[in-house]
């Protein structure tokens, strides 16, 4: 017999890290490979987690609630091997029993890249993190490593605390890592739990307005045509296909032709370099009443505006049912949110990491304008759109909605879905 090692597998586009949601086994229990050994939430998606082996499960390395940096352990298993495969397991050091390698001569280059979860650990045990020696690719310190420096009693702080020193060269005041404030309760407040999911969803939008500067640009539209040419369909289009012909399907349409026109759109900032994409891959934002999911329209371009309606409609019901699959989530390029469907006119997203921009279709309302110098009543809604100003400028993003606004704008009684 031998025993193997899972690790925390990286669950979509930089992932780093994913928190155990629940254990579907315990020790002793016997798996088959392939069979679902744990339940993992991430930034991205909430996914389970097959064994790689058949054997026994020998141990846990974590608890329901802990988060993992990607290639971390998190659970043992004795499977069946030659003896061979024994002894070679048995004369080999155990991974955490491996000497640790000389720092001064390996690649530091990620060393002060610090995951939320280390942040917030190094700020509640006062650990200054300048003084910890990492394990993870590149010298990067994980959540392991400080864990096991508190249970030896190592902790100590030796200088500013960790919330108060830079990370990836940004200020010094940075916030990112603080404790939440302690917030006395007070008679008939409701204390409500931080689910993984609402964690995960907390971690991401604060690691994008950390990371990406943000700036956000507004156009209006005139969609009379769109709202008359789709209420002219909508009934028929459902009797027909069996799903509803929405407003938004259009606008989903007109923005994948636009990044089809305006490929600096469909980039992402890679640090040394900017990305561009030749997928054009959408972003669909689809919330529940505690969590939001942002699955992916694949090639959006390619479709029509029943394609992608009926894409929407099988998202939308899946995650409602929670039958969201992990490559549902993955390969965005671009997110295009809906929040018009709740009344909103007006608002600035933040920006789907690691993609460069998101565009917010908000309410359509009606709304005197002016019209070959008379006062007329006309459907009208606001494109807001935020932008990574590192990878876009003001230019591009401007011509951009400008092609949209022509897009949308030019659908008359003629316009096919099909």
């Amino acid at each position: 017999m031998a025993t193997e090692q899972m690790k925390m597998p990286q669950l979509g586009e930089s992932v780093t890290e994913g928190t155990i949601s629940k254990w579907l086994v315990s020790p002793g229990d016997h798996v088959n490979k392939y069979d679902p050994i744990a339940e993992v939430m991430t930034d991205k998606v909430n996914a389970e987690v097959p064994s790689s082996f058949t054997g026994t499960i020998t141990k846990l390395a974590a608890a329901e609630g802990d988060t993992l940096q990607v290639g971390e352990v998190f659970c043992e298993i004795e499977v069946e091997g030659s003896a061979q495969q024994s002894a070679k397991a048995e004369e080999a050091p155990a991974q955490d029993e491996a000497p640790a390698p000389d720092q001064t001569n390996v690649d530091q280059s990620q060393k002060k890249r610090y995951s939320p979860a280390v942040l917030r650990l190094a700020d509640e045990h006062g650990i200054d993190l300048a003084t910890v020696q990492g394990t993870g690719a590149g010298g990067r310190i994980t959540r392991k490593d400080l864990l096991k420096l508190i249970e030896s009693g190592g902790a100590k702080v030796t200088a500013a605390p960790a919330s108060e020193r830079t990370s990836q060269k940004e200020p010094a005041q940075s916030t990112q890592g603080k404790a939440a404030p302690s917030i006395p309760s007070m008679p008939g407040d409701v204390e409500l739990p931080v689910t993984p999911i609402r964690q995960a969803i907390a971690a991401n939008m604060l690691r994008s307005k950390h990371e990406i500067p943000h700036a956000w640009t507004m156009m209006e539209v005139d969609v009379t045509n769109l709202v008359t040419r789709r209420n002219q369909l909508k009934d028929q289009f459902k009797a027909k296909e069996g799903f509803n012909l929405t407003f938004f399907a259009f606008f989903v349409k007109a923005v994948a032709q636009a990044l089809k026109e305006f490929p600096e759109m469909n980039s992402m900032w890679a640090g040394d370099k900017i990305v561009q994409k030749k997928a054009i891959n959408v972003s669909i934002a689809v919330a529940t009443d505690d969590a939001l999911f942002v699955p992916v329209i694949k090639d959006a371009d390619e479709k029509t505006i029943k394609g992608i309606a009926k894409e929407i409609h099988e998202l939308a019901f899946k995650v409602r049912q929670g039958k969201l699959k992990q490559s549902d989530m993955e390969g965005g390029t671009f997110t295009v949110n809906n929040t018009g469907s709740f009344g909103s006119v007006q608002s600035m997203g933040i920006i789907n990491y690691p993609q460069a921009a998101i565009l917010q279709v908000e309410s359509i309302v009606k709304r005197p304008m002016i019209v070959n110098g008379m006062i007329a009543a006309r459907d009208m809604v606001n494109l807001c759109l935020s932008l990574d100003h590192r990878v876009l400028d003001g230019l591009v993003c401007g011509r951009f909605l400008q092609r949209i606004k022509q897009i949308l704008e030019g659908i008359d009684e003629e316009t096919s879905v099909y």
